[in-house]
């Protein structure tokens, strides 16, 4: 009878779950995406079916499967396998895990799998702590984290382990999964419902590529929505966009998706693709990205990749800064989009940033006998009697405010930085350097 008991009790707790707990795949056969890494005859298939499997690190986006796959490990191995969470664990619970998993090695010849989710929240000591068990074979370590792990976990313990990248599930995954869920008894085949194509397709468009996203809206418009007449839950895409009111916006300012979204943003806007700019703008806007550093962008890009083919950029660009400044969030994106938009538009060059680089390079790699004796500061104290100025001429003295002279060391007289494109004001600026330069041969 006790047993009878404490399976019915187990039963319901398992009824109680959320719907995504419930449905969580058993074992590879069930798990869904991720091909390239778990598909027949790839590496961690293989590794996982034959119980062979060394240290690792599974990195992506949430609800990607990361924990369900330790769940799979943990069905199929013939390890112990040991479940800490880095939000709540700390050195002494590792160390307790260690002490376990060396006993049993030693005793039994017994290894022991160590799962620790949020493994990016352990911070130095308690990722050091990991490494002489990870090296010697007595755990292996399984990680699973939404951060870029070569950002957040410490080189040793990176080199020591393989790093899977997971991806977001597709809108055709996340469909199959709610409609598997609808036929399992262990989702809500026991309830008698009708649920419209274009409800499912929504929560797979707005969920981001999280099945427990997905999962959670599909319960949510089950559990509120009353049978009809029939005693049936209709569920139509109205019901749906209830049930999932905002799209699950994929960025995290904290991590590697805060540097691949400020890149799209920046190579966007340097493509000349306003459309696009507007999208990445609009998506860290949307994520809480701080103002001022995608305002530090705009500028940066503007004086990198526009320069002086339309000088308006970067002017546009610190105007955006200030006006953000001046009237705050969220009415500072409409100052922010103008300028990404002026500076996608805009003609493009690098010229600027190509002569200051090459500028830099040449100082490094070239002797320098000191500023040119006519070009020093003549001003102060004793300096005329030191020569300083003797020679220069004053450009406003001459026609057209210009006479030839030499502005470079001597060694560096044939340097060329400033190489100004055809592209918008750049043209005239280079006809006007031609006609200067003609001048100067005639000398």
């Amino acid at each position: 009878m006790t047993d009878l008991f404490e399976q019915a009790n187990s039963d319901k707790i398992k009824r109680s779950q959320p719907l995504a707990a419930r449905m969580r795949p058993r074992d590879l056969d069930e798990f869904v995406g991720q091909q390239e890494i778990i598909g027949p005859g790839r590496l961690l298939r293989r590794a996982i079916e034959a119980d062979r499997l060394s240290s690792v690190i599974f990195y992506g986006p949430p609800g990607s499967g990361k924990t369900t796959l330790a769940q799979i490990i943990a069905n199929s191995t013939s390890s112990n396998f040991k479940v800490l969470s880095a939000v709540t664990s700390g050195v002494a619970d590792i160390r307790g895990v260690l002490k376990f998993a060396d006993e049993e090695l030693k005793l039994y010849g017994r290894r022991t799998v160590l799962f620790i989710d949020e493994i990016h929240r352990f911070n130095k000591s308690q990722q050091d702590a990991l490494l002489p068990a990870v090296e010697s074979g007595t755990i292996i370590l399984i990680g699973a984290t939404t951060e870029n792990p070569f950002f957040e976990v410490n080189r040793a313990l990176l080199s020591r382990s393989r790093i899977f990248q997971l991806k977001s599930l597709t809108p055709d995954d996340i469909v199959f999964l709610l409609k598997r869920c609808l036929e399992d008894e262990r989702g809500l085949k026991d309830f008698d419902l009708e649920i419209s194509e274009d409800a499912l397709r929504h929560w797979a468009d707005v969920c981001g590529g999280d099945a427990r996203t997905a999962y959670n809206a599909l319960e949510l418009a089950v559990e509120t929505t009353q049978p009809d007449s029939d005693g049936v839950r209709r569920i139509d895409l109205a019901i749906a966009e209830e049930s999932i009111q905002q799209r699950n916006v994929s960025y995290d300012k904290d991590g590697d998706w805060h540097y691949d979204v400020i890149s799209a943003f920046i190579k966007s806007m340097r493509g000349s693709d306003p459309d696009a700019a507007l999208h990445w703008l609009a998506r860290m806007c949307e994520a809480g990205e701080n103002p001022e550093f995608i305002a530090r962008r705009i500028i940066i890009c503007a004086a990198e990749d526009v320069g002086t083919a339309d000088p308006m950029a970067l002017v546009v660009a610190n105007a955006a800064l200030q006006a953000v400044h001046f009237v705050g969030w969220p009415e500072g994106k409409l100052p922010l989009a103008e300028a990404a938009v002026y500076v996608a538009c805009a003609p493009k060059s690098n010229a600027c940033s190509e002569g200051i680089s090459a500028a830099i390079d040449d100082i490094h790699g070239k002797p320098f006998s000191g500023v040119p004796l006519h070009l020093r500061d003549s001003h102060y104290k004793g300096a005329e009697r030191l020569g300083h100025g003797k020679g220069y001429k004053y450009p406003h003295s001459f026609p057209g405010h210009f006479t030839p002279q030499d502005y470079l060391p001597e060694e560096f007289s044939e340097a060329q930085y400033y190489h100004p494109s055809e592209n918008g004001r750049e043209k005239a600026i280079g006809e006007l350097l031609q006609r200067l330069n003609d001048i100067k041969s005639k000398k």
